[in-house]
């Protein structure tokens, strides 16, 4: 969506500077001229090229985040599921309602909007997760073992409820828009002198084309990275399919 968009303002550009280019007497397109508009279009290209360069660094940093942020969930769910079995028997429904929430969670996705949110019948994720935390608070420990084993249960849920919180507090924060309002203003304008100087031939608008279109890749590519969770380049939920094998084991 944000790809096509960029597209369409750098395309919309490129054609006015070329209507504008035809309505302009010939002395304006003198060499002089043209030397001064490519020395703007150089600063504006170079504070582009900055912009671009701080939303790929912003947005790669949002992937690997999230990267980490599944790798640590499903390594704590195994150490909850494993912490519980150790405490013996009595947790065997709390083990039966952790893996309910894996299930739950691979098939709804991993996004703030699916997992805050209750489905027909199913349970929002954090109502999940408080429901294996009461099971682990009634239980009665019978020796030191079983207490301190269910007090780290308990540690180890909170921390899968702080994961889950923090999903849903930071799910919508994406590319500042602002920011990126400025830098498609500023592509824009790159493309509008691109046109206003160029003869509108066959091969000149073939090459401003595939531009548009490379540009637009790249903000398309940097938006859906900035939401690792959801599109064409999303983070993996294998590490949560590999402890989906490992749930409920002895």
């Amino acid at each position: 969506m944000l790809g096509g968009l960029v597209f369409v303002f750098l395309s919309a550009a490129t054609s006015i500077g070329m209507m504008v280019r035809g309505r302009l007497p010939d002395h304006h397109l003198s060499s002089e001229s043209k030397d001064v508009i490519r020395l703007a279009t150089a600063v504006v290209g170079t504070l582009s090229a900055l912009a671009l360069g701080l939303l790929i660094a912003s947005a790669k940093s949002a992937y690997d985040n999230a990267e980490v942020e599944m790798r640590t969930a499903a390594a704590r769910v195994l150490l909850l599921d494993r912490v519980m079995a150790q405490y013996g028997p009595e947790t065997d429904n709390a083990r039966r309602l952790l893996r309910q929430l894996i299930e739950r969670r691979l098939s709804r996705g991993w996004t703030a909007e699916t997992t805050d949110a209750a489905s027909g019948k199913a349970l929002g994720e954090y109502q999940d997760i408080e429901a294996v935390q009461g099971d682990l608070r009634s239980l009665s420990p019978r020796d030191a073992v079983q207490h301190a084993l269910q007090t780290r249960a308990l540690d180890v849920s909170g921390m899968v409820a702080e994961t889950h919180w923090l999903l849903v507090e930071s799910g919508s924060e994406g590319l500042p828009g602002a920011f990126l309002a400025v830098l498609v203003c500023w592509l824009s304008l790159l493309f509008a002198t691109f046109g206003l100087q160029a003869p509108p031939n066959p091969t000149v608008l073939s090459i401003l084309f595939v531009c548009a279109l490379s540009v637009a890749g790249a903000v398309f590519l940097i938006s859906d990275m900035a939401n690792p969770y959801i599109g064409l380049v999303r983070v993996s939920d294998a590490p949560l399919q590999s402890a989906m094998e490992r749930l409920g084991r002895p």
